[in-house]
């Protein structure tokens, strides 16, 4: 290999390492250094949602659920913007968010059931908008807590949890 191949071979390799951190960095939040996107729950039972992060901001509404899992998209200072399950959103200050995760079952019934398998005995079904404590996640399954009840739940009929997240 000649001087300038080998040259341009390094270029190259700076380059590509130089690209793949400057992506990992893009997906921490520059506050936290949490990763970004990621799912949290409401710790208030009402919260201000903004158009932007402070409080000289417009109140575009209200988030009134206890629980709610949201997903932050962006941090700025005390500030998170966040997304509920419909896409809607704004800035949220972070006191009023919570690391506690919940998910919303999405579907009009999902059996809770006693192990992570669909053949397993059925404890309780959980209808569209329960929200429930989220547990430990497999790749098809989630253990979940609402209502006094606990056990498994296809991971697909639920939102606050991303598809491929795996959990202890």
């Amino acid at each position: 290999m000649t001087f300038f191949r080998r040259i341009l071979c390094r270029a190259g390799l700076a380059l590509a390492l130089a690209t793949a951190a400057a992506a990992a960095a893009a997906e921490r939040g520059p506050v936290t250094n949490l990763p970004l996107p990621r799912y949290v729950s409401l710790k208030a039972s009402e919260a201000n949602v903004r158009r932007g992060p402070s409080l000289t901001h417009r109140i575009d509404w209200v988030f009134v659920r206890r629980n709610l899992p949201l997903r932050i998209t962006a941090e700025h200072g005390h500030w998170r913007r966040v997304q509920d399950r419909d896409g809607a959103g704004g800035w949220v200050h972070y006191s009023l968010l919570s690391g506690v995760r919940t998910v919303v079952v999405e579907e009009e019934r999902v059996a809770l059931r006693a192990r992570p398998e669909e053949g397993a005995p059925a404890i309780a079904e959980l209808e569209a908008g329960v929200i429930a404590r989220l547990g430990a996640c497999r790749p098809d399954w989630c253990r979940l807590t609402a209502g006094g009840y606990r056990g498994w739940a296809r991971k697909a009929g639920l939102w606050g949890v991303a598809p491929d997240e795996l959990r202890d």
